[in-house]
């Protein structure tokens, strides 16, 4: 089964496991983006982190991962809402020349060592005690798990692991995360229950980093796990769907026409013969001819009204 996000939890509760695998979801991000080998796999990877995060998040909006720096890639952005709604997209330097296959993040992001790794929640309404919470770390690592693991580590404070795969067919990953400790009991003293959850913690662990990229792409979310947690009880909640859904429509494209003006538009017009526009972040194309931008300034036409911001994105 794919397309989904499967939550487990060890006996303990001391240990969160996820494991994302996506096909479909992953191919239509893609199937309006050109991009080179080493770019879709880092954005693949950037989007398997994003979904696994905002699976752990219970609120009404988005978790944005973006990674910028002055590399052949100027920018990288995933997001994904509460409902696991994912897009992502990759903007490249009009003069970069597609990189080797096994280009890492910092040859393709960060060679100046000035890059930046940000963190969004990004609330559906904002205001009434709801903002835009924002984390920016520097870009570490050389790959979307380290930088993740280093702004966890130094934002959140909280224990987490990640192992990210991508290619041009499948968009997968695996999280380890360690949940605040829980009060002790059953008798067990403090410092009793602290161990039991760092060997807990330290088991997840030690089977996880077994795990190679291949086998993140090549087998389900249910063979690796009976691969690596077989002998250990979980506690297993229903699987999750995941799709991909971007905000444009062409009811915004033609909202955003219609702000240029009907000069603007004729004389487009009488220069191409008909008006092409691709969202600036998934890249579905949407062309109008003649008729169609005759229609838009029509007597009487209203302005289509769509919810969200108004930038095609």
């Amino acid at each position: 089964m794919t397309d989904t996000l499967k939550k487990y939890l060890t006996t303990d509760h001391s240990t969160r496991i996820q494991l994302l695998r996506l096909s479909q979801a992953w191919q239509d991000g893609l199937a309006h983006q050109k991009l080179p080998a080493a770019v879709t796999r880092l954005l693949g990877e950037l989007s398997a982190a994003c979904v696994l995060l905002a699976g752990n998040i219970k609120f009404d909006g988005s978790v944005v991962l973006q990674i910028q720096g002055s590399g052949p890639v100027s920018l990288m952005v995933a997001e994904c809402t509460g409902a696991l709604e994912l897009r992502a997209t990759a903007h490249l330097r009009d003069a970069a020349a597609a990189p080797p296959e096994d280009a890492g993040l910092q040859a393709l992001v960060n060679p100046d060592g000035k890059g930046r790794f940000t963190v969004m929640l990004d609330p559906s309404r904002r205001g009434e005690g709801t903002s835009l919470y924002q984390g920016i770390v520097p870009l570490e690592g050389d790959s979307v798990a380290h930088a993740l693991e280093y702004y966890m580590k130094h934002s959140e404070q909280l224990d987490t692991r990640l192992w990210l795969a991508a290619n041009d067919r499948f968009c997968t990953g695996l999280l380890l995360q360690r949940m605040p400790s829980s009060q002790h009991g059953g008798g067990q003293s403090a410092e009793q229950h602290t161990d039991d959850e760092d060997r807990t913690w330290e088991h997840c662990t030690t089977l996880a980093d077994t795990v190679a990229s291949p086998e993140l792409l090549d087998l389900t979310t249910d063979a690796l796990m009976h691969r690596l947690f077989w002998q250990d009880d979980l506690v297993s909640f229903a699987p999750q769907a995941v799709h991909w859904h971007c905000a444009c429509s062409r009811e915004r494209v033609a909202n955003m026409l219609r702000t240029l003006g009907q000069t603007e538009i004729d004389s487009i017009l009488a220069e191409q013969g008909h008006v092409h526009i691709g969202c600036d972040f998934c890249g579905k194309p949407y062309e109008f001819d003649a008729v169609d931008c005759a229609a838009l300034f029509a007597e009487g036409t209203q302005p289509v009204q769509a919810p969200g911001s108004g930038l095609l994105h």
